[in-house]
């Protein structure tokens, strides 16, 4: 249980890919980490793009990025939504500053997008927004995951299993 005593936050609103929500907190619960839903209202229940419900423990607004050790984005339609939301940007920022690693998957790079976090970044992303990552001043990588640094992307379903992977061990060396 290497991330026993880490806390990570995980964006949560409608239409997440269903797999890029769960997938990776699961994996991180299943290595000791507690995970905490937050979303625009506590206890609303949002749906992933094939239905499968997940429940905000928190509001966005009720969250001190300070008390987390790490962030995931899940991917879907919901980055769209989320990165309208000043906290959620506010709170991929100051992970970002803080060096706390970042997991993003899919469109999840939209949130990353918007918090003006990319310049200078490797990254990977759904090919779908490989202009846009590479706009904001990322390079993009077609690989299953890309770390750099605390950054860790990955590209889609597919390659869940090599982005939970690589996200927990990045958040096993951080003390």
């Amino acid at each position: 249980m290497r991330l026993n005593g880490k806390r990570v936050l995980s964006f949560v609103d409608e239409e997440f890919e269903d797999l890029e929500l769960w997938y990776p907190i699961y994996r991180a619960r299943e290595e000791g980490a507690e995970v905490v839903l937050i979303g625009p209202k506590q206890g609303q229940v949002y749906h992933g793009k094939y239905g499968v419900p997940a429940q905000a423990d928190l509001a966005l607004a009720d969250v001190n990025a300070d008390d987390y050790d790490a962030v995931l984005v899940p991917g879907g339609w919901a980055p769209d939504k989320l990165r309208r939301y000043p906290e959620v940007l506010e709170i991929v920022r100051k992970m970002d500053e803080q060096q706390k690693p970042i997991g993003q998957i899919c469109h999840a790079g939209w949130v990353l997008i918007s918090a003006k976090i990319l310049q200078g970044r490797k990254v990977t992303s759904t090919p779908g927004i490989r202009d846009d990552m590479e706009n904001a001043g990322a390079t993009w990588i077609d690989e299953p995951v890309v770390i750099d640094g605390h950054l860790v992307s990955s590209r889609r379903p597919p390659d869940l299993p090599e982005y939970a992977k690589a996200f927990c061990d990045v958040l096993a060396t951080r003390t």
